[in-house]
């Protein structure tokens, strides 16, 4: 079923083909016919589904031919990443139509984002936290709302939006259109929809979270301790031409970059640290092949969107099987195909158990020809958590220690005793009260 046969508007379908898209992917399908009768949706769709388009296209088609000057639409969204991203769709899609966008979210100014308010933009894409920011000012009003998106549902669950999404809510009318989109439905985000929509078209909802299938899955045993080695020993053999890598924490993706940076490999980094500025350059710069390895954590993992991405390493185990669904849906978007790594160690075998349970298959497992799984690291990546704790434990107490005996020195008579180079003060109007014995301890 090609495009031109969903009812959209010319504008629309003129973007499209610019963009190259003849024929909608299935959660397009499903989902905008209803959506332009009007309909709330529930969907289930995971990420590489083609999710952002089934939303925005009805939304836009509704836009068109309305007066401009006021925001209709507003998009809520768990991260800044794909906030932008979403914007970044929204001006791909609308290129031929009057319509415009903003995105609301941390880490920048919030002047723009309030000319945004003020100006009316047809459609806003905004993080709840920040949104919530700007609805403390009397210019942000969202009275003249229409539709309401709630993109990543259980995403947002997680990250512990939900109380902030239900704030949001006071701030714009009850009656609108509502389209819901979540990878999954866990009871408080089932609770969420039912406060939410009316009688909603449900789409995919029976589907278990599978990734896309073109995406070849493969795992990499390897001792904790030999991963950084293995994924250099990979990246220099050129089979893989630009990388999104995922980490555990924080600490362990600056790590990695520096890894890979001192061996020669063009890479950056984005997490949660980073201030919004270095994390929009690090993301470009990946976009654009700058860098060819980008380590993230899992704030990017439904965020990045890459034209064409080869390949995804888990370079750990996420510990929930959906997170590596996210993560490695980076690849094989859109129906093309892409290649997905996972490097196991022993301590990590039993998430990789749970995640091949919620697949419904056992994942091939690699070993590299020449790669000596026997060799000793050249550095930890990372300071076991115990050590890192006893180690800011014992500064503390070096502290204290210090302190104590700064306090010693100050209190004891010798100290007292030293001759004070200071100007006398005044003393009282009667001259008495003066002794030789100023300072001495009492």
């Amino acid at each position: 079923m090609p495009f031109s046969a969903l009812k959209l508007h010319p504008d629309l379908l003129k973007g499209l083909k610019d963009l190259g898209f003849t024929r909608p992917t299935p959660i397009q399908a499903d989902a905008i016919p209803p959506a332009l009768e009007g309909k709330d949706i529930l969907a289930c769709a995971m990420t590489g589904s083609g999710k952002t388009a089934a939303f925005l296209l009805p939304i836009l088609h509704h836009l068109i031919d309305k007066p401009r000057g006021k925001t209709r639409a507003l998009v809520l969204t768990p991260t800044r990443e794909l906030a932008a991203q979403i914007l970044e769709d929204l001006n791909d899609l609308s290129v031929h139509t009057p319509i415009t966008g903003a995105a609301v979210f941390g880490g920048v100014g919030m002047g723009p984002q309030e000319h945004a308010f003020r100006s009316g933009v047809d459609v806003l894409i905004a993080t709840p936290g920040r949104l919530l920011d700007h609805f403390k000012s009397p210019y942000a009003k969202l009275d003249g709302l229409e539709y309401l998106v709630l993109d990543e549902a259980d995403r947002m669950l997680d990250m512990g939006f939900l109380p902030d999404i239900r704030r949001v809510l006071r701030h714009i009318p009850a009656r609108r259109q509502t389209l819901f989109f979540s990878a999954t439905m866990p009871a408080p985000i089932a609770t969420l929809t039912r406060e939410m929509l009316r009688e909603p078209a449900m789409i995919n909802l029976e589907r278990q979270s599978t990734p896309a299938v073109g995406i070849t899955q493969a795992l990499y045993p390897v001792a904790q301790e030999l991963k950084s080695a293995l994924f250099l020993a990979l990246l220099k053999r050129g089979d893989m031409k630009e990388v999104l890598v995922f980490t555990r924490t924080k600490h362990r993706a600056n790590r990695l970059a520096e890894y890979l940076v001192k061996n020669g490999i063009n890479a950056e980094r984005i997490h949660g640290n980073r201030s919004q500025a270095q994390r929009t350059a690090a993301l470009a710069g990946f976009k654009s092949g700058k860098y060819r390895v980008l380590v993230a954590t899992d704030i990017a993992a439904r965020g990045i969107d890459v034209e064409a991405l080869g390949h995804v390493v888990n370079f750990d185990v996420p510990l929930v099987p959906e997170d590596y669904i996210h993560r490695i849906g980076r690849t094989g978007r859109a129906e093309l195909t892409g290649d997905a790594f996972t490097f196991v160690s022993p301590q990590e075998e039993g998430e990789i158990k749970s995640i091949e349970r919620v697949l419904g298959k056992r994942l091939p497992r690699v070993t590299v020809p020449d790669f000596d799984y026997s060799a000793k690291p050249e550095a930890r990546l990372e300071v076991p958590l115990a050590e890192r704790i006893a180690a800011i434990r014992a500064g503390k107490a070096g502290d204290r220690n210090r302190a104590k005996a700064k306090t010693a020195r100050r209190t004891s008579p010798g100290a007292a005793q030293q001759p004070r180079q200071n100007t006398p003060r005044p003393g009282p109007k009667s001259g008495a009260g003066r002794s030789g014995n100023r300072g001495r301890p009492r």
